[in-house]
């Protein structure tokens, strides 16, 4: 099931920088630029989406 609800990076500033957010999808994740939403999403399948935060929380 997927879910509208886009959470932004908790590292973001709130300035306008350079920010990210991502949500849920049935297959993994989504992932898009806040300052270009109406762009594009970068998809990741569940496998993916879980190897890459455990990379980043390194």
């Amino acid at each position: 099931m997927m879910t509208q609800d886009w959470k932004k990076s908790t590292y973001s500033n709130g300035e306008g920088g350079n920010c990210v957010e991502a949500r849920a999808t049935d297959q993994g994740a989504a992932v898009r630029d806040t300052q270009n939403r109406h762009l594009a999403q970068l998809d990741a399948s569940a496998v993916e989406w879980k190897a890459f935060v455990e990379a980043v929380r390194l």
